[in-house]
């Protein structure tokens, strides 16, 4: 059995990656909770019980859960060469200015693994910096030095961490480091970049990039101003469905420029001979694909129908030696699926109770569940009228609580980044 890769949304999960809410949450405030994409504050130590709980439901299933926290940690201690790069990514003269580059990426690279892992994912100070070098590396010839407080950042608080789905997606034998469409996202690209490409068991495994965090020969970084925002891709919209096909949505945060990136790289690979884009209108309720629509089963998916029901479809296959792709417009959204599924009829599962319990139950994260394997899923046990709808259709319904950790509008698939699982 290969060691990394990713053939279908339902087969058995294997390996998974998630994050356990950390310091970086306890930064959330009043004041900065809508620029860090939260709706409001969280209690982290609830929200800690909770995510402890998914973990075990899901170790109960025989999954092996892998900690974000811990192989960063453990790449920083493996790698010098990533513990610079990662240095030199976060500090540079956009972020802290020219004076400041070089006192700060020293300081940074004199910490511990722990430390600096903590603080990549958890954000750091003016006052922590400080702490941390025994003195004050500001001084007076830095104008961020001068101006800024104690209580300033010098590296930004990373809490949509928690949401694993989105930073790295594993498509069948590969894996694409995604370029994330917020600001307040970015770095989370360059934290799992570097455990892809540094960490000791990657590197023995055998995987493809399909989009790497560095050029080939590592001599900078894929990513830069020109790359976040105007051609992004999050994972909440990437699903790899089987039978060769991937799945993804043309969404609020998911760009149809990276959208082609990524399909002329699975198709030279051979790795995938069809795509199918699901145009959806934009809104913070529906962020990704995976807030309408997720799979329960070989013949079943759950979905929210005001929005499914607006999806305009389309297919990119491999073209011709003239044309690169040759797109085609489908019929209907689920219709494409049931077509890329191979099966006679999709049992589809809408979102539960009436018109208003649908809207509640979707912002809600009911239709955001994860397969454990065929037909068994975790879901948020506040979701009362969709869980019953899936236990009536044959699912097994695995419920926890989502009180704290739904507040950053995620549910089981956006807390989980699956690294290996079965195909169908």
């Amino acid at each position: 059995m290969p060691q990394f890769g990713v053939h279908s949304e339902i087969g058995k999960l294997r390996k998974v990656l998630v994050h356990r809410p950390d310091l970086s949450l306890q930064r959330l405030t009043p004041a900065n909770h809508d620029e860090l994409l939260f709706d409001d504050v969280i209690w982290v130590q609830h929200a800690q019980r909770e995510h402890d709980a998914f973990v075990d439901r899901m170790r109960d299933w025989g999954v092996q859960v892998f900690y974000l926290s811990d192989l960063l940690v453990e790449t920083l201690a493996a790698s010098a060469v990533a513990r610079q790069l990662i240095t030199s990514l976060v500090i540079t003269e956009n972020t802290v200015g020219t004076a400041l580059v070089q006192p700060l990426r020293q300081m940074l690279n004199q910490l511990s693994p722990e430390i600096l892992a903590r603080h990549l994912i958890g954000g750091m100070t003016k006052g922590e910096a400080k702490q941390l070098a025994g003195k004050d590396l500001f001084g007076h010839n830095s104008l961020l030095g001068i101006t800024a407080d104690d209580n300033a950042f010098i590296l930004p608080p990373l809490p949509n961490s928690l949401f694993t789905r989105d930073s790295s997606s594993w498509i069948y034998h590969g894996v694409s480091i995604n370029s994330m469409y917020h600001q307040a996202r970015h770095l989370e690209s360059y934290n799992v970049g570097i455990i892809y490409h540094f960490h000791p068991m990657f590197q023995e495994a055998e995987f493809s990039f399909w989009m790497p965090l560095m050029e080939e020969g590592g001599e900078r970084c894929r990513f830069d101003t020109e790359t976040f925002g105007r051609a992004s891709i999050e994972g909440g919209d990437i699903m790899p469905i089987g039978n060769k096909t991937l799945l993804i949505g043309l969404s609020q945060r998911t760009t149809g420029q990276m959208i082609e990136q990524l399909a002329a790289r699975l198709f030279a690979s051979g790795e995938v001979e069809r795509v199918i884009v699901a145009q959806m209108t934009r809104d913070r309720a529906h962020m990704h694909l995976d807030t309408v629509f997720t799979m329960l089963d070989y013949d079943a998916v759950t979905i929210y129908p005001r929005v499914i029901e607006q999806i305009r479809t389309y297919s990119i296959r491999p073209g011709d030696h003239e044309n690169q792709f040759h797109i085609t417009l489908e019929k209907h959204f689920l219709e494409a699926i049931r077509d890329a599924m191979r099966v006679r009829k999709l049992r589809v599962i809408p979102t539960g109770g009436d018109e208003y319990q649908q809207a509640r139950e979707q912002w809600d994260d009911g239709n955001n569940t994860v397969a454990i394997e065929p037909g068994v899923v975790i879901a948020y046990r506040k979701n009362t009228f969709t869980n019953q709808a899936m236990r009536r259709a044959g699912i097994r319904v695995l419920e926890i609580d989502g009180f704290e950790l739904g507040r950053g509008r995620g549910g089981g698939h956006c807390m989980t980044c699956p690294l290996l699982r079965d195909g169908l």
